[in-house]
């Protein structure tokens, strides 16, 4: 059992101009507890605002903008009780012929700027002895689907980080927890369609990848895709809970395509997704 973090603590949420960040401010607001809302434009959030978050701009790329809003937070309550790291995007193309400068934007966002933000709210919340650390993963990051490589890597990787920081955490009162959807109708899903395609020998392929993603979204026929609240309403079980999961699978869509990857065989997998997609 992790310790409560009292209702005076505030929580801080990355990504919030849209999709899952906004619905999760939405959903703490119903209750007692301070909520800062971020987005790299503070200017998105003003409905957020008029609802009663505290907004501030912060980049997860950039540390100077990290550094001064977590101290923006401290200043004002003492503490930070609990961190939603949502802040995070797509990156899709062949592994071969993505440029490396997209690779390390998607990495510095979805993995070095959660990582760092971690670490600088660690140390109040060892000084209080709890904490809540939610970092919103996906599905993609326990399987793998042809042409999200990048993605997939920035995911798997805050999968792992998250393993270890559940671990080494937990003894100072800090529960870390992982919320990984399955299809979300957010502005992600924009991205995981529009999939360029170009002209090189990868573009049938790809071509494919986009039928494929399109089909998975909100398009006639598409089943199982969750709306961002089915999403929030989960991220604040993780913040809330006296029993935290270390993982939270959202969606039947999540939970069937990783327990199917986890079952088969890799060669039977392979074979499944050469059903899917066109071969390069």
């Amino acid at each position: 059992m992790a310790p409560s973090v009292p209702s005076s603590a505030p929580v801080l949420v990355t990504g919030c101009s849209s999709g899952i960040g906004r619905a999760t401010v939405q959903a703490l607001l119903l209750g007692q507890r301070p909520v800062w809302a971020t987005a790299r434009r503070v200017d998105t959030l003003d409905e957020l605002a008029a609802a009663g978050a505290r907004v501030l701009p912060l980049d997860v790329t950039d540390e100077a903008s990290m550094v001064a809003a977590v101290r923006e937070v401290t200043d004002t309550h003492g503490r930070i009780g609990g961190l939603v790291n949502n802040a995070g995007y797509s990156e899709y193309g062949p592994v071969e012929e993505v440029p490396m400068d997209a690779v390390r934007r998607q990495f510095e966002t979805n993995v070095f700027g959660l990582l760092r933000l971690t670490q600088l709210v660690l140390p109040g919340m060892r000084s209080a002895g709890c904490g809540r650390i939610v970092n919103v993963s996906s599905m993609g990051g326990r399987m793998t689907l042809p042409g999200g490589g990048i993605y997939h890597a920035s995911k798997y990787a805050v999968e792992a980080l998250s393993d270890a920081l559940r671990f080494e955490t937990r003894g100072f009162g800090i529960a870390v927890s992982v919320v990984a959807p399955g299809p979300v109708r957010t502005a992600f899903a924009e991205e995981a369609t529009a999939v360029p395609t170009g002209d090189g020998p990868y573009a049938g392929f790809m071509r494919g990848v986009a039928a494929r993603n399109s089909a998975a979204y909100d398009r006639p026929g598409a089943r199982g895709t969750l709306d961002p609240d089915d999403v929030a309403e989960v991220i604040v079980e993780a913040l809330e809970s006296d029993r935290p999961k270390a993982r939270y699978a959202v969606g039947a869509v999540a939970r069937g395509v990783v327990g199917a990857r986890r079952l088969l065989p890799t060669a039977v997998w392979d074979a499944a997704l050469r059903r899917q997609y066109p071969t390069p």
